[in-house]
């Protein structure tokens, strides 16, 4: 009976830990939050870092921008932020692994050559300037003589052609000058301008007018009465 209770007892206690995994566990835990407070430390003091640095850049008033050395997500994320609150302008250039942000005061954000040169992974400076200056300036005369080039050659074309229009009244050699000299046929109603003019002096016509008159008169008279 004794022996039973003793293997009645021994089932009902929790199993022995293995104090090797427990030891092993505990280590390995301790490893990770030292680590962890060390990336934290890390990370505090890199935010430091940059609000010293971009607190002296707000009271430089010679600095229009500040660059950083290229820096990971995490690091880029902490310097947008601290730019963003202190009323700044945070721009991330360069491909994944020299990635970099460059810090810009609200007032003097970059123009659009600064960044394209920048994208197109070229140091900003006074010789980039100029070159996209001089290249910007080429451009701009290019498409000035593309414009005057397509304007001289657009021709102005009529909607008919007039030499067809009135082929059977003028031939095949017909012109613009042509048609105006074109005389019309008398048969059509055509009067000479020679003959419209008068050329009767101011006496003669009012001598002629006075002979109608008295013409007319002297006709009537001598009219037989109707009965």
């Amino acid at each position: 009976m004794d022996l039973l209770d003793s293997i009645l007892g021994a089932m009902d206690k929790p199993p022995v830990k293995d104090k090797n995994k427990s030891q092993m566990y505990e280590k390995q835990k301790q490893q990770y939050e030292t680590q962890k407070n060390k990336q934290r430390e890390e990370l505090n003091r890199f935010r430091s870092y940059v609000e010293e640095r971009l607190g002296r850049f707000v009271k430089d008033d010679n600095r229009h921008y500040m660059e950083f050395q290229p820096l990971d997500q995490v690091h880029r994320s902490i310097v947008h932020d601290i730019a963003e609150t202190a009323g700044l302008f945070g721009m991330s250039f360069g491909m994944e692994g020299e990635r970099y942000i460059v810090v810009y005061k609200k007032e003097h954000q970059p123009c659009e050559d600064e960044v394209n040169a920048r994208k197109n992974g070229e140091a900003w400076n006074a010789e980039t300037a100029q070159q996209y200056a001089e290249r910007a300036k080429l451009l701009r005369l290019k498409s000035l003589e593309d414009r005057e080039a397509a304007t001289k050659a657009v021709e102005i074309k009529p909607s008919s052609n007039y030499n067809k229009k009135y082929l059977h009244i003028f031939g095949n050699d017909a012109t613009t000058e042509t048609a105006h000299k074109t005389e019309l046929n008398r048969s059509y109603g055509y009067v000479p301008s020679e003959n419209k003019k008068d050329v009767r002096s101011i006496e003669q016509t009012m001598a002629d007018i006075s002979a109608k008159k008295r013409f007319k008169a002297q006709h009537h008279q001598a009219e037989p009465p109707v009965l």
